[in-house]
Formats: C-alpha cells, structure tokens, sequence
C-alpha cells in the first residue's frame, strides 16, 4: 500500500517484547521461562526510564541488577534469573553479547546448614545429652 506521498508503506518491525517472546519459543523453553524473561526485560526497561535496550548496554544491565541486589534486597537465584534473561535478550534478540559484568553487586547467597548429620556429629549430639 502506498502512502499518500507515493512511498511503500511497510509493516512495522515487531515489537521487542513480542520479539523476545518468539524467540523463546523458537528455542523451545517452557512457558514459564517465557513469562519470566519477558517480565524481567520489561522490568529493566521500565527501570530505564523506557529507553529501549538497544540504546543500552553493560552498564545499564549492571545497574539494574546492582539494584535489585542492594535496593529490592533480592535472592541470589532471582538476580541470577534476572540476568539470564537479560542476557537472552541481548544476545539472541538484539544480537549483541555483553562484555562481563565486573562491577555488578551480587546478591548474598544465605548459609545452609547441612540437613543430615553425620554419625559421628549424632554421636557428638548424644553425648552431650544427660
């Protein structure tokens, strides 16, 4: 379709989260993962005040994760969601691999106690039992 000064008209490119979307599902990954990713590119995004991830790079993907570590006080699996995502969306959507993120704060993993004692820690236990 022409436009009324005489150009092609041509559909628009896709938008990007529509975009990152086919792209998941091009590789299979399940629907939860999708709408993980898509809710963190769109979190990321809107951290950025709407500037499109194009126009950013590392340390826009450092910020905001550096954010949520010390701001939004989150587990080190969700930062590492996070990221996962953000890398999915540059590299296989845009197109761009991000340089190591060196300055990125990294949320704290908790200490875990063992869930089963060793014999040797039960008979410790026991001993001190009156």
């Amino acid at each position: 379709m022409n436009t009324p000064d005489g150009t092609k008209n041509t559909p628009s490119e896709p938008r990007l989260l529509d975009q990152l979307r086919d792209r998941i599902r091009l590789k299979h990954y399940s629907i939860r993962t999708e709408g993980q990713y898509v809710q963190w590119a769109r979190r990321f995004i809107l951290f950025h005040h709407k500037r499109h991830p194009r126009e950013m790079g590392a340390d826009e993907v450092e910020a905001f994760l550096t954010h949520l570590a010390v701001e939004g006080r989150v587990a080190a699996a969700t930062q590492n969601q996070a990221l996962s995502a953000l890398l999915f969306l540059y590299r296989e959507v845009l197109g761009v691999d991000l340089p190591w993120l060196d300055g990125l704060v990294r949320a704290k993993r908790p200490a875990r106690l063992p869930v089963v004692l060793s014999g040797n820690e039960v008979q410790r236990v026991l001993d001190r039992m009156q």
